[in-house]
Formats: C-alpha cells, structure tokens, sequence
C-alpha cells in the first residue's frame, strides 16, 4: 500500500508524568508515504493537540496525497509527521554523542537507591526538577554533586516555578555546576530576571514551541528543540540558524516517541548539532519499541487506520 496511518500503544516501564498528568502508556501514530515512515505523536501536557485531532487531519491529509494533491497540516505533530516520511535523509556520515541519561522520579526514592544508578551516571546527565518539594530536589542535586565532583547536570523545570521560586531554587546551587536551567519560568521576563541576578546558565525549550518572545542575554546557552512540537521541519531550521548566528547550543530533544521517531529525531541531530549529544534518552521509559528485528515497524503492534494503494 502507498499511503497508510496506524495507531500504537506502548507502555512506559512507570508511570510518568507530563505537566500534572499521569500517563502509563505512550499513544501515537505512524504514518506510511511511498518515501518512508513519519510518527505523530502529540505529548500529553505540552502539545496543543489531541491525538483525536491528529488522527483526523493525517487522515484528511493523506487523502489528499492520495488524489495527488499537496496537504498543508495545520497541526504541529501532524506537521513533524507528514515532513519526516516525505523528507530525502542525507547519508550519516559520523556517529552522534551518545544521549546523555534522562532521571527522573520522587528524590526520595532516588536518594533511597542512589548507590544502585549513581554509578552509571556519566559527566553529564538532565534532571527533571519543579515537581516535588524544593528542599527535597535540592537535596538529591547535592548528593549528585558530590559524589561526582565531575558530574554537569541539565536541569528542567517544565516552566514550573514562578519568579519566585525559581530565584529562590537558584540561589542554592552553584553555577558552575550546572550546564543550563531549561524554562525555570513560563515567561521569558522572569527567566531573564533569574538568569540575570543568580548567574545560572539557561535554556529555552517549551517556550520556543509556544511561539513566546525571547531575546539573547549573557546566561543564555542553548536552544533545545522539539521537533513534535515545533511541528514543521522548517521551524526547527529557523531555530537552529538564529542558534549559529548566536553561537548557542542546539540540543534535539524528544518526546518520547517510538523508535521510528527517535531514529528519525537522531538523524536530525547528526544534520543540526553533530558535536552535541542530544535529549535522547528517553527510549528506557517504553517497556518495549515498534521496530522488528530489520529495523522496520512490526505490524503485529500496528492498529490499522487508514490505507490506499
């Protein structure tokens, strides 16, 4: 068949959860054009659509290929997805940076088992913070710190403090330890207010998928990209020119995709930040992938859609 639309389910090895939300399992879509696979999978908490809504425009939107005719998706997920199966990949010529280890989870129970993973933890690992009480988070940062008088942590806080409390939060930490704080805040204001009186490199991740205003300041060093949300494939370009013309970090980040996206996602990292290691880690929180031993979706974990010839 020419053109096809699936849907998956894949548990996650915990729950987790997503801007309040608690999900067990991973929903999305992949999608089949004569020129590959794409996957749309709008994130829980952090996209603007449904997968109901998705689902429906791929499906309108493959119609229209199949008649010939150029789709223009509207949604950002259905975007990434339609771009990436139509897309001609350039040949990988070199591997990336390995993805740096993605933790997170209660600090007490990490600070509980901390001899059982902090052993594995390399020089450089992301944290999720601004979930649980400031003082607990606070507490397992040091602890990381030092037992690893090497170790750089990326630090995400999802947009989830106010001013307030994000100054409050930085003026515990050293700067030097940390390698950026991405979106402490929901504003741009107030990030550049804490970056500014606390020193603490900085990171701008929803706030670019948002479309939110921002402007360069000193303690601004990287630009982590979403592609699902950022949605079309030449958003992420424009993102990743004014990160050159700025000489920031460009950081590819998932969310959470299957297999097929990561592959794809990792692809994009090597073509826009091939010195960097991205935000790829979080394939070890799906208890299980879609790919089959070739590389290939298994149809057997494929719930059928749509299809034409």
């Amino acid at each position: 068949m020419k053109y096809a639309l699936y849907r998956y389910q894949l548990p996650f090895t915990q729950p987790l959860s997503f801007h309040g939300r608690v999900e067990s399992v991973r929903q999305g879509l992949l999608l089949r054009t004569p020129h590959g696979w794409g996957e749309i999978a709008p994130l829980p908490g952090f996209s603007q659509e449904s997968l109901a809504e998705a689902e429906a425009e791929a499906k309108t939107c493959l119609e229209r290929l199949a008649r010939g005719e150029t789709p223009a998706p509207r949604l950002p997920s259905v975007q990434f997805g339609f771009d990436c199966a139509r897309r001609l990949w350039p040949a990988q010529d070199k591997p990336l940076p390995e993805p740096y280890p993605l933790i997170q989870g209660a600090p007490q129970d990490l600070l509980k088992h901390w001899k059982e993973w902090l052993h594995q933890t390399p020089a450089k690992a992301k944290l999720k913070v601004a979930r649980y009480p400031m003082r607990d988070e606070l507490a397992l940062i040091r602890l990381l710190l030092d037992r690893r008088p090497n170790l750089h942590l990326v630090l995400d806080a999802n947009q989830g403090w106010t001013r307030e409390e994000a100054w409050a939060f930085c003026g515990h930490l050293d700067p030097t330890r940390i390698e950026y704080l991405e979106d402490p805040c929901a504003n741009f204001d107030d990030i550049a207010f804490v970056a500014n009186r606390t020193g603490m490199p900085v990171a701008l991740d929803e706030l670019l998928a948002q479309g939110k205003p921002w402007e360069p300041i000193p303690q601004l060093k990287a630009l982590v990209l979403k592609p699902m949300l950022l949605g079309a494939l030449a958003n992420s370009e424009a993102l990743v020119a004014r990160a050159r013309e700025l000489r920031l970090k460009v950081i590819v980040s998932s969310c959470f995709e299957s297999g097929v996206g990561l592959g794809q996602l990792a692809r994009l990292a090597a073509e826009w930040a091939p010195d960097q290691a991205p935000g790829l880690d979080t394939r070890r929180w799906l208890a299980r992938d879609l790919l089959g031993a070739d590389g290939e979706p298994d149809p057997a974990l494929l719930e059928p859609l749509f299809h034409r010839d």
